[in-house]
């Protein structure tokens, strides 16, 4: 079921991987200095969504209790605002036992719709990182950050202020944007990306990175890989441990 990459091969090894263990050990291994995991979805061609934007069901019910079990396990998640408005996100643990984060919402230009459901369910806080002068919607507490010369808030602030506050170990869920952001800002410790046994052909395409020159530049995290039994693989990539060319 599993493919093994032989010994010494200097090449990623997938194996029979358990995410769960694995998660734990992770947690386990990075202590009190906290965590960032990032998470993405997508079809085997690299799709997260089709030309019309739909995008629920790429991936299977036991894909998406993993990512619940991750949520369970960290003190934040993070969403980019485009993600917020464009799904509604409840960000909870309901397929999974243990306590839902703190909702963190990037929002630097104060789009934040004030009826999404997180707002009102109660299930815990949300926080909204934003500028100085922008708005929050009621049941959101504001974490005024500046901004770069391009409007954005640098991935690194928005870490150091989330320990700050004791939140330590974070998720970063969505869009692809904002996931994309932390890669290129170099806050990713870990990368779970799930994918689907199917191929979209068009549409929306998952990370976009900065452009490279050279193949040199690439990176090249040491991955772990397993299947679930619906079909999905869950790779699990250590972006602090890359491997050789």
């Amino acid at each position: 079921m599993f493919v093994h990459a032989g010994k010494g091969s200097g090449r990623r090894r997938s194996s029979d991987y358990d995410p769960e263990t694995a998660l734990d050990r992770l947690l386990r291994s990075r202590g009190t200095d906290g965590v960032v995991i990032g998470q993405l979805g997508q079809s085997l061609d690299g799709r997260i969504a089709t030309p019309t934007g739909a995008s629920k069901y790429i991936n299977g019910h036991e894909a998406l209790c993993h990512l619940h079990r991750i949520r369970a396990n960290v003190d934040a998640v993070i969403v980019g605002v485009g993600t917020a408005v464009a799904d509604d996100p409840q960000l909870t643990t309901r397929h999974v036992e243990g306590a839902n984060p703190v909702r963190v919402v990037i929002d630097p230009a104060g789009r934040m719709p004030r009826d999404l459901a997180m707002l009102r369910d109660g299930a815990a806080p949300v926080l909204v990182v934003t500028t100085a002068d922008r708005p929050v919607p009621e049941g959101a507490e504001a974490v005024r950050l500046a901004c770069d010369g391009e409007g954005r808030i640098h991935p690194g602030r928005i870490v150091a202020v989330l320990r700050q506050r004791g939140l330590g170990r974070l998720l970063v869920e969505g869009g692809a944007e904002t996931l994309a952001r932390f890669i290129d800002a170099g806050e990713l410790d870990e990368l779970h990306l799930m994918v689907a046994p199917i191929v979209l052909g068009s549409g929306k395409t998952g990370l976009n990175l900065n452009p490279i020159a050279g193949l040199d530049q690439a990176l090249r995290p040491l991955v772990r890989t397993m299947r679930f039994k619906d079909g999905d693989m869950l790779c699990m990539c250590d972006m602090r441990r890359p491997i050789a060319a």
